[in-house]
C-alpha cells in the first residue's frame, strides 16, 4: 500500500506541526498507527465533507462506513438484511414489522434499539428538519415500537421501494435527542454503528477512520481508513501516482494513465449516474422560453460528448432509467438534430440576428449554465454542450459559482440516477414539490403516474406507469439528459475485494459497500 510514502510524509508533516505547536487529532493519532507495524491502512481520495449528515443528505461515500440501516443493498443491488434480521408485510394493514439484531452497540458502547430507528425516521419525515429523503417516507402513517427489538411501520398506500428506502443509516437518539437535525455538532463528530468508527477530523485535510472492533458482523479487515480530502480532480491522479492515495474515483482522462501501470488496477464500472442540464423553473426566463427546451435537447451531440469528455466511458442519455428494468427504450432520445432545433426555435417565432444568435421579443436566446466547482468532468460536459448550443444559435455559457444557488440560477449541471428501485430518484426529484426537486418542476401527469407506480408490486402495471411517465418528461423536459458516466476507480493492486460488476450509483457511490471484507495482499518478494 505504499506504506513507507505515506508514513513518511507523516512523520515530516508530524515534525513541521510539533515546531509550530500544533496538536492536531490527526498528528496524535498517525504517530501512534506508526508505532504498530502490521496495521494496515488505506487511503482514500476524498471529496470535502462539512458534516457526514446522512438523515439529511443523500450523498456521502463514508456513511456506509461509518452507519448501518435496517436493510442494505449486496454487490447485486438486491435488499438484503442488516440491522434488521427479518421481517414481513401484512398486506391488509400494509404494515412492514422489522425483528432486529440484539446486541448491536453503537461506537460509543451505547446499546441499539427500536428507538433509535422510530427517532431516525420520524426526523427525516419532519418538515421542519428539511430533509432531501422525506418524500422516501412520506406513506409512513405510524410507526410502533412493540418492543426494544421489533418495530412495525404503517403506510397509508404500498410503497414497493419502502425496503429500499429502510437502509437509510440509523442515527443514535441518546446523542441526537433535542439537537438540531441541520447543525448538530453530531454530524461532525458521528457516531454509528458501522464497520468503522471516526477517530480524528482534520478539517479540510482528512477524515480518519478506525475499524469497530465491536461490528456486529464481524471485525473489518483493514485497520485504518483515511478519506483524505482532495477537492481537484487532477490533484487525485497526481497523489495516486506519488503513493499518497490508495484508492480514487478518477476522470476518465486520468484513470487511463494508469492502465498499464504496475502496482495498480484500474475498475471502468457501470453506473446509473446520469448527466444533464437541469432548467430552473423557479427563474422566469423559463416561464417565457419553456417552449424552446425541446430546441435544446435536439441541438446536442451526446455521442461526441460521451467520446471527447469521457473517453467512451459511459454511453448518451435520454432519460433517468436507462439503468433500470423500467427504461422505456420507445421514449423520445432527442438525437442530435441541429436543423430539428432551429426548426423549433423558428416556429416559435424567434429569428436569427446578426451576432448568429436568435432572438425573441428583442430578447436574444440563450442561457448560463452553473457547474460545482472542482469536478473536471462536468465542467467539460457543460462547456461542450454550450458550444453545440451556440452553434446553432443558442447564447449558451458556462460559470463556476463559489456557491450554488438553487432558486436564481438559470440552469446547473445536475447529476442523478440510483441502481436501486425505480422509485429511487425519480419520484423524489421530479415530483411537485418533492425534496430533491432542485428544478422547481411540475407535471401533474408525472406526478400521476410516479405515484402508481411505486403503489404496485405488480412488474406489468409498474412498467406501464413508468413508461407513460418517461413518455411525459420527454415531451415536457425537466432537463436535457446528456451522458451517463461510468465510474473510473483506480486503485492500489494489494487491495483485494472490490466488486468491479456492482452497477455503482450517483457519484460513482457503492463501492465501499463490502468494505468490511475487504484485505491488504502482501508484495510480491523481490525474484
Amino acid at each position: 500500500m505504499k506504506k513507507t510514502n505515506f508514513w513518511l510524509l507523516i512523520i515530516i508533516v508530524t515534525f513541521l506541526l510539533a515546531a509550530c505547536g500544533n496538536t492536531s487529532a490527526l498528528q496524535s493519532t498517525s504517530s501512534e498507527a506508526q508505532n504498530d507495524e502490521d496495521e494496515t491502512t488505506l487511503t482514500y481520495g476524498s471529496g470535502d465533507y462539512t458534516r457526514i449528515n446522512p438523515a439529511m443528505d443523500e450523498h456521502g461515500e463514508i456513511n456506509i462506513l461509518i452507519f448501518n440501516g435496517l436493510t442494505a443493498h449486496n454487490g447485486d443491488n438486491e435488499v438484503i438484511p442488516s440491522l434488521a434480521r427479518s421481517w414481513e408485510f401484512d398486506e391488509a394493514s400494509c404494515t412492514y414489522t422489522f425483528h432486529l439484531e440484539e446486541d448491536v452497540k453503537w461506537h460509543d458502547g451505547e446499546p441499539f434499539t427500536a428507538d433509535d430507528v422510530k427517532f431516525t425516521i420520524e426526523a427525516i419525515m419532519n418538515p421542519e428538519n428539511g430533509s432531501e429523503n422525506s418524500p422516501n417516507y412520506e406513506d409512513v402513517e405510524e410507526i410502533t415500537v412493540l418492543d426494544d427489538y421489533t418495530i412495525s411501520f404503517k403506510l397509508t398506500a404500498p410503497n414497493v421501494a419502502f425496503l429500499d428506502y429502510m437502509t437509510m443509516a440509523v442515527l443514535p437518539e441518546h446523542l441526537l435527542s433535542g439537537e438540531d437535525m441541520q447543525e448538530s455538532a453530531f454530524f461532525r463528530n458521528p457516531v454509528g454503528t458501522g464497520p468503522y468508527k471516526l477517530e480524528s477530523w482534520d478539517v479540510g485535510q482528512a477524515i480518519t477512520l478506525v475499524k469497530n472492533e465491536d461490528y456486529f458482523k464481524g471485525v473489518p479487515n483493514i485497520d485504518r481508513i483515511i478519506f483524505k480530502i482532495v477537492p481537484d480532480d487532477h490533484a487525485k491522479a497526481v497523489q495516486m501516482e506519488s503513493g499518497e492515495l490508495d484508492l480514487a474515483l478518477l476522470t476518465p482522462r486520468d484513470a487511463k494513465s494508469f492502465a498499464d501501470k504496475a502496482g495498480y488496477t484500474c475498475y471502468t464500472m457501470k453506473t446509473s449516474d446520469y448527466r444533464g442540464i437541469l432548467f430552473n423553473f423557479w427563474n422566469e426566463y423559463w416561464t417565457e422560453n419553456r417552449d424552446i427546451i425541446p430546441a435544446i435537447c435536439y441541438a446536442i451531440d451526446r455521442e461526441a460528448i460521451v467520446e471527447a469528455v469521457l473517453l467512451g466511458q459511459g454511453i448518451p442519455a435520454y432519460g433517468p432509467l436507462q439503468r433500470n428494468i423500467y427504461n422505456n427504450e420507445e421514449m423520445e432520445h432527442y438525437d442530435y438534430a441541429p436543423e430539428k432545433a432551429k426548426a423549433i426555435l423558428e416556429a416559435a417565432g424567434c429569428k436569427m440576428n446578426a451576432d448568429g444568435f436568435y432572438e425573441r421579443n428583442g430578447e436574444t436566446i440563450g442561457f448560463v449554465i452553473s457547474v460545482g466547482a472542482g469536478d473536471q468532468v462536468r465542467i467539460d460536459i457543460a462547456q461542450a454542450a454550450a458550444q453545440q448550443l451556440r452553434e446553432v444559435g443558442i447564447d449558451c455559457s458556462v460559470e463556476i459559482p463559489a456557491q450554488v444557488d438553487w432558486g436564481g440560477q438559470m440552469a446547473y449541471l445536475i447529476g442523478w440516477g440510483s441502481p436501486f428501485d425505480a422509485d429511487d430518484h425519480t419520484y423524489k426529484v421530479f415530483g411537485t414539490d418533492k425534496g430533491a426537486n432542485y428544478s422547481g418542476y411540475s407535471n401533474a401527469k408525472v406526478d400521476q403516474y410516479l405515484i402508481k407506480a411505486r403503489q404496485s408490486d405488480d412488474p406489468a402495471v409498474r412498467r406501464d406507469a413508468y413508461n407513460k411517465f418517461q413518455t411525459e418528461l420527454a415531451a415536457d423536459p425537466a432537463f436535457a439528459f446528456i451522458c451517463y458516466v461510468d465510474a473510473d476507480y483506480v486503485a492500489d493492486s494489494s487491495i483485494v475485494g472490490i466488486t468491479e460488476d456492482t452497477v455503482m450509483g450517483h457519484h460513482g457511490v457503492g463501492i465501499f459497500w463490502n468494505v468490511a471484507q475487504w484485505t491488504i495482499s502482501e508484495p510480491d518478494a523481490p525474484q
